[in-house]
Formats: C-alpha cells, structure tokens, sequence
C-alpha cells in the first residue's frame, strides 16, 4: 500500500470522528459519509431514516445479482468531548473505536474490494445505535433481506464477535408520605433500596450455577434520584440488565413488578440475545483471511448489545460482527484507536469480501 493511501484512510477516519454525531444528531456525518462514497465509486444516498448508505456492485455477464452483503455500522456516538487528535500512530476521539473505525473500515474494504460476479455490498452507517432505539437498524431491518451480514463493531482486528447479551432497561419510581425521621415509617429511599436489593439478590441466585459470564445476568444501577414537595418524599431509579440466550423475559418482567408492587416501574430497550456460530460460510471466510495474514483468529461474544440484537433475528442469515479497536474502550475517557490495527483490519475484510 502506498503512503498516500495510507494517509488519506487516517484522513477520512480522522474527519469521520471530528465530527460530532450524537443519538439523533447524525445529519452532518452522514452528509460527510455519502459524500466521501460517492468520491469512491459507490453510489450513495440518506434513508428515510437518516441512515448514510453505500452501495457496490458487480452483476454478472447476465446484469443479475445472486448475492448482497450488508455491512451495517452506525455513525451515533455516546457523549464526551475527546479532544480529537493523531499521536505516534494513535486516533483519539469519541467513536474512534465505538464505532466509526469499523465503519471506515466497511468504507475503506468496500472502496477497494475486486468483487465476484454477481455480488453487491451495501454499507450503511445506521443512527441511533447508542440509544437503544436501533432506529437505524429496525429501518433497515424492514428493507432488506441479505444472504450475509457484518455488523461493525470493534471485535479487534484479529477477532471476530459471533454474539451478543441481550438487555432490558427499567425505570422505576416509589412515593410516599412525608414523615418525621425519628418515626416508624419507611422513606422512599429505602423503599427504593430494598427494591434494588431484591433484584440483585435474585440476580446472585440466578448466577450461581451459571459459570460463564454470557451466560449471567448483568446488573447496572444507572441513576438514583430521590426528591421531596414538602408532603411526599420520591425515588426513581434507572436500573439495565444484560440478559443471557434463551431467557424467559416476560416472566422476570412479572418477578421485578410484584416486588415493586407500590411503585411504578416501566420496562424498554428490550432485545433479545443473539448468537452465531463458527460454522456458517462468513465465520469460515473470516477464520481463511486472518489465518492467512499469520494469526489465530479470535472468536468471541460479548456481554453488551448491538445491531447484531435487531437485526440478527429477523433475517437470519450468516452474521458476525468486526472493526479494529479494544472494545474496553468503548465509552471511556480514553477512547483510541491505533492506525495500524485499522489498516489490518481494511485488508482483513477486502479479503472476505473478494471471497465470496
């Protein structure tokens, strides 16, 4: 590869994440996205979702297409100002690593790819992935059908992710009468509390037999409030729960209302957990291109959630998730990306897709 090629990918990515891109505010890196597309040969367009969109393709002699490939990541990040820079080789930024390096990845592998016959790849940059919405991703969901699906999402260069935990989210609300501190009665906040402290519990129980961490329950107290008017005191809590596969949600919806059965308690961002497998043709394309650039691939699940969750049970088709960068990263001060590891990625995946 030459070194102008090499600079003007680190450019593109550098821009892509200078960007500002929050949940629901996406419209100026998706113009950035179609613009730098269409400068790449694809043809380019904003969904009615807003999401960004790339199509490639190549028909065969009969102008025919047997085969779509989807590599669908999102543009959205999580808030937090990083100040945006390149130093010794590294990208620091919000969304360097969650997730527009995979996306620029799909950008850059795609631009480059010498595709089959007979085979298009559609890049999608979806919106509001960070909001547990999906909206992005639920659109697209309705308007295609692919025979195979990359979701991007930082798995390293070298791995490849086959799942994800699924997740519900729960806000709950507790009110009770004002009464004197020095008296019998039970505030809100403790009325809150034993609810937590229920739900915990029952989650330790649940974890007991269950040795492996995809496998688990994964509690997260996101926010306690608590307020007061004067006549009644108020708690309200935003409680998230990564859920294993094959669990009952609707009857553990019912276990977490009867113990707060005075309160008031709302459930949303419900997915489901979903998981791939090794065997299918795209894990075994991925398995021959890291292999061949001298390394044991890495295959994994992860314990939080992704597009993989929304779109993964309705087409059912071969899916895997990939992208450079250290997904501990992800919504952390010291998100960044090293430049190398996305290159190796780019090469990874034009390989996958020159091999379909």
């Amino acid at each position: 590869m030459s070194e102008k090629m090499m600079m003007d990918r680190d450019q593109f990515i550098k821009r892509l994440v200078e960007i500002r891109s929050l949940s629901g505010e996406e419209q100026a890196v998706a113009q950035f996205l179609i613009d730098q597309m269409d400068q790449l040969g694809m043809d380019s367009h904003i969904d009615d979702a807003g999401n960004a969109v790339g199509i490639k393709e190549r028909p065969d002699e009969n102008g025919r297409i047997s085969q779509t490939i989807i590599l669908l990541g999102h543009m959205d990040t999580v808030p937090g100002n990083i100040p945006v820079h390149i130093k010794d080789g590294i990208l620091h930024g919000r969304g360097s690593v969650d997730a527009k390096g995979p996306l620029a990845t799909f950008v850059q592998a795609t631009a480059q790819a010498a595709l089959s016959a007979g085979t298009r790849v559609i890049v999608i940059g979806a919106v509001e992935e960070e909001s547990a919405t999906s909206k992005g991703a639920r659109h697209v969901a309705t308007q295609s059908l692919p025979d195979f699906c990359i979701i991007g999402e930082p798995s390293g260069w070298d791995g490849v992710t086959l799942g994800y935990k699924g997740r519900i989210l729960i806000d709950y609300e507790c009110k009770v009468p004002m009464s004197h501190t020095a008296g019998q009665g039970v505030g809100a906040a403790e009325t809150a509390v034993s609810w937590w402290n229920q739900l915990d519990n029952h989650i330790k129980r649940y974890n007991e037999t269950r040795p492996k961490l995809f496998d688990q329950l994964i509690p997260s107290l996101r926010d306690f409030h608590t307020a007061s008017d004067g006549l009644t005191n108020s708690a309200k809590l935003k409680v998230g729960v990564r859920l294993p596969p094959d669990f009952d949600i609707d009857a553990y919806k019912n276990q977490v209302l009867a113990w707060g059965e005075n309160a008031e308690i709302k459930f949303h961002g419900i997915e489901t957990a979903f998981q791939s497998t090794r065997k299918t043709k795209l894990a075994r394309l991925f398995n021959r291109a890291l292999r061949q650039n001298g390394v044991q691939p890495k295959f994994k699940v992860k314990t939080g959630t992704s597009d993989m969750n929304v779109v993964g049970p309705v087409w059912q088709c071969p899916i895997v998730a990939y992208g450079p960068g250290d997904s501990s990263l992800d919504h952390t001060p010291e998100e960044h990306l090293v430049l190398s590891e996305y290159h190796q990625a780019i090469g990874i995946l034009t390989n996958v897709l020159e091999s379909f």
